[in-house]
């Protein structure tokens, strides 16, 4: 009985996929790297703190970009691991580099979570907190 390799045309498509989500994902890091990805409800580190302003969306995607450039890389690996390698061994390799590209980006994503966390918050234009000298006073103390 002539056995052939479990689902190489499953294996394909997976490789395929995994090499448009490289390449998405290595560009949204590229553009964050150079400050070019603009505030999106879809790409990026998108947390209330990174959310806030430009300012902090920005820092937060360019501490976060080399690892989304590493999570590409590991897409890249698995994609070419699944084209050359057969059997079950792609199956294995295409899943681990899926997996490891998913935690790197995660932790990047983590870390400039917290960077933006840590940025001061912008005052809003007010009274600048002179209560002493300032007219309205009494209206800002609690009742």
């Amino acid at each position: 009985m002539d056995r052939k390799e479990p689902y190489p045309g499953e294996v394909i498509v997976v490789s395929i996929l995994m090499f448009v989500l490289a390449l998405v994902v290595g560009a949204v890091a590229v553009m964050s790297l150079t400050g070019k990805l603009p505030r999106n409800r879809w790409a990026g580190v998108r947390t209330a703190e990174s959310m806030r302003d430009d300012a902090a969306f920005t820092t937060a995607n360019k501490v976060a970009a080399p690892t989304s450039a590493a999570a590409a890389l590991l897409l890249l690996i698995g994609g070419a691991a699944g084209l050359m390698l057969s059997g079950a061994f792609a199956i294995i390799a295409a899943a681990a580099c899926v997996v490891a590209a998913f935690v790197t980006a995660a932790v990047g994503g983590s870390i400039g979570a917290r960077t933006a966390a840590a940025l001061p918050v912008e005052e809003a234009d007010g009274c600048g907190h002179s209560c002493i000298s300032c007219s309205l006073k009494d209206a800002c103390a609690p009742s």
